[in-house]
């Protein structure tokens, strides 16, 4: 995986980004399993409910054309760095137990973690599996 092309396409998706009320631009591009990059860029809407955020948006790309498995993603905003919120994390878990986040604001100026860094003893899929009793199948 070349982290820099990842970090360089979260950058062009960050000049994407519909912010009309914070002026706050996020880019997002992650790569899947099967080295597929999916990018995306968070998008506001004025009730604030519905907003989403850049990570969301890429992932919900990768997962409607048939990727299920994230290896990394690559997150750079505004601030000098961007972190994934909650539900962000959650989602990326949901994908992922143990992926590769990066959090940039340029090529060379970047940090890199686990998942289980961001979100120590997470709540998967693998927990709903592991709850379902005999009777339940």
């Amino acid at each position: 995986m070349d982290k820099k092309e990842l970090i360089r396409k979260a950058l062009e998706a960050k000049e994407k980004a519909y912010v009309p009320y914070s002026n706050f631009h996020v880019g997002a591009a992650l790569i899947t399993e099967d080295d597929e990059i999916f990018t995306g860029c968070n998008i506001e809407i004025s009730s604030y409910s519905p907003t989403i955020c850049a990570e969301r948006t890429a992932i919900f790309k990768a997962i409607s054309e048939g990727h299920k498995k994230i290896k990394a993603i690559a997150v750079v905003g505004d601030s000098d760095f961007t972190y994934p919120c909650g539900v962000c994390r959650q989602v990326i878990r949901e994908f992922s137990k143990d992926a590769t986040i990066i959090v940039a604001n340029s090529e060379d100026n970047y940090r890199e973690y686990k998942l289980a860094d961001l979100l120590p003893h997470s709540f998967g899929p693998e927990d709903l599996e592991n709850s379902r009793s005999e009777e339940d199948v």
